[in-house]
């Protein structure tokens, strides 16, 4: 098969479970965005549950429209598994057992301490004719069938073992039949909306089909994605991404914090070590998360000395050491009272900095004159402190991600600002 302009791809999702509310798939965007990374556009998405008939039919669908057929799913033990199967009974193919298969799956499970159970020989049978994939992570083999007008690959559902079966087997391949070299750049930014970043931005939108820009919002964090086309090389295509990156910069300068794909705790991470800085954090309304963002980083016991949640009242005078007279006068959620916990963690911490949380996470506790998103961050060092003053909007956990970003970001900008002097 040659990949020409007019080739048609579907993605296929398998799984009764992808069409309930309980579930969201997410494997098409992952594929749908490696698949552009080749310059190749995805034509059609589906979902199908794992009735017989209904599977039956949505591959016959796909195959008759499309020249490549990415199905993800269906490939496990159980008797709902039945991607393998039916694709074969379209095909009219055999299923092939392959004892080195079975081999594999059986050495994993002992690797547990566990047997195999009997269903699991279900996963060494292979379509007639098919490429098996190695899983490395999980049992289900995938599978790529090529014919002279068709190539079929079949994907296990659970994202960590379908991206890196397709990063190692897939991608090699399809990269042969690309005929377009694209370069791809993110830059990330906090502290700054979308409608700002796009007022800023907006005259630098190119008007040519070779480059494209798009802006995407997150919950404390915009993503400026930043893709070149070329025909010729890929030093053609980087080149013009990299003379686009250079006057997005110059027009958001400190809002971003990263291009090369960090996130922003590993940013501060390396900020604080660059520098041999220390870090504690209190926390109330986060519950934890900011600590948790903190230490996901490898190595970050160089910089960070310790987290407190300190969620009561009781907590804030206890374990941070707070005046009761502040809290009975400004309350919880106050500038006073998050300036003391930073002051107060990083004094308990004995480090550089520290970092103080408090605010309303919601749904409930709001009231008119401290509502819901209501947070106040408050960065604590030797010689001074700073608080800010913020309204986040969303549902909990949206709350609680852009206050732990604020909080980070307040920390990332007063270390490039010691960097600078």
């Amino acid at each position: 098969m040659k990949f020409k302009k007019d080739t048609k791809i579907e993605i296929l999702a398998v799984g009764s479970e992808l069409l309930t509310p309980n579930f969201q798939e997410t494997n098409s965007q992952y594929l749908t965005q490696r698949l552009a990374d080749l310059g190749m556009n995805v034509s059609f998405k589906s979902v199908v549950g794992d009735e017989w008939e209904d599977l039956l039919n949505a591959i016959k669908e796909s195959l008759s429209r499309a020249h490549l057929i990415i199905a993800t799913g269906g490939l496990g033990p159980t008797q709902d598994d039945r991607t393998r199967e039916a694709l074969a009974e379209v095909l009219k193919r055999k299923l092939v057992f392959h004892r080195d298969i079975l081999e594999k799956i059986e050495a994993r499970f002992q690797r547990r301490g566990l047997s195999m159970p009997a269903v699991n020989k279900r996963q060494a049978y292979i379509i007639k004719g098919a490429e098996v994939l190695e899983n490395k992570n999980g049992t289900a083999p995938g599978m790529w069938l090529e014919t002279e007008q068709k190539i079929i690959v079949l994907l296990p559902g659970p994202p960590h073992e379908l991206k890196p079966m397709f990063e190692e087997s897939i991608w090699p391949r399809l990269k042969k039949f690309s005929r377009i070299q694209v370069f791809r750049k993110v830059i990330k930014t906090a502290s700054i909306t979308e409608s700002q970043t796009e007022t800023l931005i907006s005259d630098l939108y190119p008007k040519t089909t070779s480059l494209n820009i798009s802006t995407l919002a997150y919950p404390g964090q915009i993503e400026i994605h930043l893709t070149a086309f070329s025909g010729k090389s890929l030093v053609q295509a980087k080149r013009q991404v990299d003379e686009i990156e250079r006057k997005i910069a110059a027009k958001l300068k400190d809002y971003i914090f990263s291009s090369n794909g960090e996130e922003l705790e590993e940013v501060v991470g390396k900020l604080l070590r660059s520098q041999k800085k220390t870090l504690a954090v209190a926390e109330s309304c986060t519950g934890g998360l900011l600590s948790d963002r903190i230490t996901n980083v490898p190595g970050s016991s160089d910089y960070f000395f310790q987290g407190i949640v300190a969620y009561s009242n009781e907590s804030k005078i206890s374990a941070l050491g707070l005046q009761p007279s502040i809290l009975h006068k400004h309350g919880a959620v106050s500038l006073e009272t998050a300036q003391a916990m930073a002051r107060g963690i990083r004094e308990k911490a004995q480090s550089d900095y520290g970092l103080g949380v408090t605010g309303i996470a919601g749904p409930s506790g709001g009231t008119a004159e401290k509502p819901v998103g209501l947070v106040y961050i408050a960065l604590a060092w030797e010689k001074g402190t700073e608080v800010s003053k913020n309204i986040f909007l969303g549902p909990r956990e949206k709350i609680k991600y852009q206050s732990s970003q604020k909080a980070l970001d307040m920390l990332r900008r007063r270390l490039l600002k010691n960097h600078k002097f």
